[in-house]
């Protein structure tokens, strides 16, 4: 059976079989036979009153409802062609594969690729048709009219008109399939290459024999004649020859020869006296006609001969067209306008490419053939090394479906010819010229190996497009320490073991008390309760109004925060196992509060969850490798499109709620920071990125894009897009890195907004009641502007926001728009509310920049504790308000922090050696010192507030004297410390100092002299003020079992001294007994960093924990 349709009655079915009869079916049974056709019925469409059938015999026929009576039979002959047929029919009755009817006619497809429309009258009108089934490879232009002519392995040769009427002229049945053609210098000839190894020559009008030879066995790959004249006929083959035949004797006159392998392409000189020639082993040799001695041309010489044609693919003005890696073949054609400046290329992959010619890289070089070739002898010079050189920038033009086997452009350069292999199609290419770009816009692919950056260059753009997610990912260990970790070391046996009965005196307290009720409380349980942290520095777009503004959701570390703006209370979504890189919330009304996040990681997961209740609705298992750095919501809320930092960056549609992949793609080769839906469509999103713009549709299960087209708009560049909008009628507005906001219409620029920001334009938030526009970017604040505007629908006009920062530069990552007011979040990690009336700004979070937070201490009576970065600042908390009280800048990286035991001073250790005194609560300059060049790793003040300690990377604690004054003159130091200071404790009389060090070794020295103490009876007697060391038996039980490759960092004993917290590389607080003697002891673990924990303490009645994050800054 080879063709099928239903009948009017359910029931009915009828089937055209290969014997040309027609079979009715009802249900399953064969109710009889109709002949129809000779031959098999390979098309048939049903009609209201009946059917239409085409076989291949070439008859049409028109059936009534039930094949009981024949109506009307039409023939498909060149006789019943109409007058305004595009084209001639290549043989009567073709085999009928296609039919249809409608509108009082009916469309026929043949098997010989033509479409023809008959009217019921009779009538038949031939409205397209190309080449049948066979490779097409014989392209050659007319060199006076808009006239080309094409061969193929289909037999035939074919002559075309190119101008408005696009039909074919003239048709040629030949005995074998061709692969090249060319026409002579008037016009009136036309030779032909065919596959046996003979050609012939025709009459270019009459396409009728003048003169045919057949001298070689192997096909004929390319013929050329040459110039003026057209005295000489260039035959290549793939016998490894080039024969030269003279025109008006019609004798072959010369034979080149030295080919290695077969000829893939050749070129004359504009004198007729050189011929160029291409060879499948990489070869680029020439020959001098008509003899076709071979010639040996330097590179310098190359450039400067003038060439009638330029379609070779080697040679050192075309070695740009080769892709990385690419072989020999890939690249099947070249055709140079006449004006030398455009060059055309077909390839392997179907794509046109337009390079400017010449097409250089500097990568290429010349190796010689059987003897080393420099700069100056190119003896058949070999091209294999210039497929490995950088290929050139270039216009890319899908069209083709399989090999593009020919580019030919036509005598004034106004039109491209291509050809397809496989799929046997010549296709037409108009040069659109800068004067009619604006009227007619051509869509085309640009280069993505552009290393030009339009534009210029942002500081924070260029760290967001090099940030590397990868060693983020893995716990390892965030100090490089050596040694036996102490769960692995093997514990000395004492000599004097205490019996378990004793008169002796009692042992001292490890610890002192220091619990102000004298009760000892045991610590059972600890939750989160406030996290002071916003992720801006890396992140947009992650800031978010719940509740008519009641509230609002961002997250920092591995955490989604969502904050009541009244009380100041925070709740927490804790699902994520390491740093959330984004955040969205659903815009539809019936996914109210619905907000999805996502993480790094080697297979990272988007989380979908209820902002208020923050129960986890959908988890979606990724397949970006690294990490999900954007989401988005459609508009029907049901949808959701993410985009990872893998090296494709990739582009998934989900159906979120299923948690099913709709379609996904590869969606640029550089980093895309925004991907957005449409506020109307579930079908239609944009992304944005370093040279991106593309503007997406979903199709079924496939994702296909349009890049963004400039055209021919003044002053614009594709630059790198950091930010998207939309407006009314298919609008889209994208930030820009230098301050500009690029306005397309569907995906045409059609406008600039010019320096909508000084800086780049990180982020823009659509109103969805309204249709205003906010933006925020990098700015200086000015009387004029501010880094947050807002605009009317169409960006026209604008007003600006000063956010009162006291920063040099704002640089905002995040704006949205509620009820007359607009949350801002910034680099610098904070967060902004602005009144749209009074434009008064008002600052809801102000946090830790990007940087390590390591320097922590609490305050040693009341509910406040201090942090020290590495973004340079240190900052005085409340506790219980949950608000900043003070902050100062330090000028270097911060790296520790200590109360003194009144609390009236803070002493702060730097990433540079030098060290701080600063009063407790204005944090004004006591003094500094600066002894050490490395880290101060630790810093403390005695308990009797006499002296300093200090401990620093070069494997040293220095010692000072507080009762002297700002001179901080150092008293003493400790020798023979293993490694570097991480931890040091006082003893409760001042006399001790316990310090732990990175070789896993816990040492005690004198205070002030650094005299170390060995004798274990002495230290066992000691009572220490605090305990924050990570070593010892008494801790032994804080390390867990998979600490190969990770470390515990922190821990603190409560001061009622029964409870020890430990933060480790894993980014777990955890919560023990203490002392903590017996190896991988119970535990509670908890949630909430993402990395590494790098410092954790009790507030001083033990009522509140407070861990500082490495990498995730909180």
């Amino acid at each position: 059976m080879m063709s099928v349709a239903y009948g009017r009655a359910e029931e009915l079915v009828f089937s055209g079989a290969a014997t040309g009869d027609i079979f009715i079916w009802k249900d399953t049974l064969l109710l009889r036979t109709v002949k129809a056709h000779d031959g098999p019925v390979f098309a048939m469409h049903a009609l209201d009153k009946g059917f239409v059938t085409g076989g291949k015999d070439g008859i049409v026929a028109l059936w009534d409802d039930m094949f009981e009576r024949c109506l009307k039979t039409y023939a498909i002959k060149r006789a019943a062609l109409s007058a305004s047929s595009k084209g001639l029919l290549l043989e009567d009755n073709p085999s009928i594969r296609a039919i249809s009817l409608g509108h009082g006619h009916i469309l026929v497809g043949t098997k010989n690729g033509e479409i023809l429309e008959i009217d019921k009258s009779g009538p038949m009108t031939l409205l397209v048709q190309g080449h049948m089934e066979g490779e097409v490879w014989g392209l050659a232009a007319h060199p006076l009219l808009p006239v080309c002519a094409t061969v193929s392995d289909d037999k035939t040769l074919r002559i075309w008109e190119l101008s408005a009427q696009h039909r074919m002229l003239a048709v040629r049945k030949l005995k074998k399939g061709g692969r090249c053609c060319a026409f002579s210098p008037d016009g009136k000839a036309l030779a032909v290459g065919l596959n046996d190894g003979s050609f012939l020559v025709v009459n270019a009008d009459t396409v009728e024999d003048m003169v045919s030879f057949h001298h070689r066995k192997e096909m004929i790959s390319d013929i050329k004649f040459s110039r003026e004249s057209g005295k000489y006929l260039a035959v290549a083959s793939h016998d490894n020859f080039v024969d030269i035949y003279n025109v008006l004797t019609s004798k072959r006159v010369g034979i080149c020869k030295g080919a290695s392998s077969y000829i893939t392409h050749i070129d004359w000189d504009s004198r007729g006296k050189l011929l160029q020639v291409n060879s499948g082993a990489k070869e680029q040799l020439f020959f001098e006609a008509p003899r076709g001695k071979r010639h040996i041309i330097r590179i310098a010489e190359i450039e400067k001969i003038e060439w009638d044609t330029w379609t070779c693919v080697l040679g050192p003005t075309c070695e740009g067209i080769w892709p990385m890696h690419s072989d020999v073949t890939v690249v099947n054609a070249a055709s140079l306008t006449k004006d030398r400046t455009l060059l055309a290329t077909g390839d392997d992959f179907g794509f046109v490419k337009l390079f400017s010619y010449p097409v250089k890289v500097s990568s290429a070089y010349f190796s010689g053939e059987g003897e080393q070739a420099g700069p100056e002898r190119v003896p058949g010079a070999s091209w294999g090394s210039v497929l490995q050189g950088q290929h050139a920038r270039f216009k890319k033009y899908v069209g083709h479906s399989a090999q593009v086997t020919n580019v030919q452009w036509l005598h004034n350069d106004s039109v491209l010819l291509t050809v397809g292999g496989a799929d046997t199609a010549l296709m037409i290419w108009t040069r659109e010229f800068l004067g009619i770009q604006e009227s007619k816009l051509v869509d085309s692919e640009e280069s993505d190996t552009d290393a030009e950056e339009d534009g210029g260059y942002d500081s924070d753009v260029a760290r967001e497009k090099a940030i590397d997610y990868t060693t983020k990912i893995y716990a390892v260990s965030i100090r490089e320490m050596e040694g036996t970790k102490p769960h692995q070391q093997l514990k000395e046996v004492s000599v004097e073991e205490r019996p378990p009965v004793s008169r002796a005196a009692p042992q001292p307290e490890k610890l002192q008390k220091n619990n102000v009720n004298k009760k000892k409380k045991l610590v059972e349980e600890l939750a989160l309760d406030h996290v002071f942290g916003y992720r801006g520095f890396d992140c947009r777009n992650n800031l978010h109004y719940l509740n008519d503004g009641a509230d609002i959701i961002f997250h920092t570390a591995a955490a989604g925060i969502v904050q009541n703006l009244s009380t100041g209370s925070q709740s927490f979504y804790l699902e994520h196992t390491d740093d959330i890189l984004c955040l969205t919330v659903n815009q539809h009304p019936k996914y109210k509060n619905v907000v999805a996040t996502s993480q790094i990681g080697t297979t990272p997961t988007i989380h979908i969850w209820d902002a208020m209740s923050k129960q986890t609705l959908s988890m979606l298992r990724c397949f970006h490798t690294k990490g999900v750095n954007y989401v988005n919501f459609s508009a029907t809320g049901k949808l959701l499109v993410s985009v990872g930092v893998d090296p494709e960056h990739t582009i998934t549609v989900w159906r979120w709620q299923e948690g099913a992949k709709v379609a996904s793609r590869g969606g640029h080769l550089e980093r895309i920071f925004v991907v957005e839906f449409r506020p109307d469509s579930d079908t239609q999103f944009v992304s944005v990125g370093v040279k991106h713009m593309k503007f997406w549709t979903l199709a079924g299960s496939a994702l296909l894009y349009k890049k963004g087209v400039i055209g021919s708009m003044e002053d614009a560049k594709m630059q790198t897009m950091l930010s998207v909008a939309f407006g009314a009628n298919n609008l889209t507005f994208t930030g820009a890195i230098n301050g500009d906001v690029y306005v397309w219409k569907d995906h045409f620029l059609v406008r600039l907004v010019a320096k909508a920001h000084t800086g780049p334009v990180f982020t823009m938030y659509t109103t969805l009641r309204d249709g205003l526009i906010v933006t925020g970017g990098k700015e200086r604040p000015t009387k004029e502007g501010g880094a947050v505007k807002l605009w009317d629908q169409e960006m026209k006009r604008c007003r600006a926001f000063q956010l009162e920062t006291g920063q040099l530069i704002e640089c905002v990552r995040s704006v949205c728009r509620g009820k007359g007011k607009i949350l801002v979040g910034t680099k610098d990690g904070e967060i902004l509310e602005v009144g749209e009336k009074n434009a008064a700004s008002n600052l809801l979070i102000d946090c830790h920049m990007e940087g390590e937070i390591w320097g922590l201490a609490t305050h040693p009576s009341k509910d406040i504790f201090i942090s020290a970065s590495n973004d340079g600042t240190a900052r005085i908390w409340d506790l219980s308000d949950k608000k900043l009280l003070n902050k100062v800048s330090l000028g270097h990286p911060a790296r520790c922090a200590a109360y003194s035991p009144d609390g009236e001073m803070v002493a702060i250790g730097m990433r540079n050696g030098e060290f701080v005194l600063l009063l407790g609560t204005s944090l004004r300059l006591w003094g500094k010192k600066r002894d050490r060049r490395a880290a101060i790793q630790d810093i403390r003040i005695s308990p009797d507030n006499r002296f300093l300690a200090v401990g620093s990377q070069e494997h040293t604690v220095d010692f000072y004297d507080l009762t002297q004054g700002t001179t901080l003159n150092r008293i003493g130091y400790c020798k023979d410390i293993a490694s570097f200071v991480i931890q040091m404790d006082f003893s409760a009389d001042s006399r001790y100092i316990q310090v732990s060090t990175g070789a896993y070794k816990r040492q005690v020295h004198e205070v002030p002299l650094g005299k170390q103490i060995t004798d274990p009876a002495v230290i066992e007697k000691i009572t220490w003020a605090t305990w924050t060391s990570i070593l010892g038996d008494e801790v032994i039980g804080i390390w867990p079992r998979n600490a190969d490759k990770a470390d515990v960092n922190c821990a603190c004993v409560t001061h009622a001294g029964l409870n020890i917290v430990t933060g480790d590389d894993f980014g777990l607080v955890k919560l023990f007994d203490f002392p903590c003697t017996e190896k991988f002891a119970k535990h509670k673990r908890y949630f909430g960093h993402s990395a590494h924990v790098t410092n954790i303490r009790f507030s001083h009645d033990d009522k509140f924990v407070v861990s500082t994050g490495g990498d995730d800054c909180r």
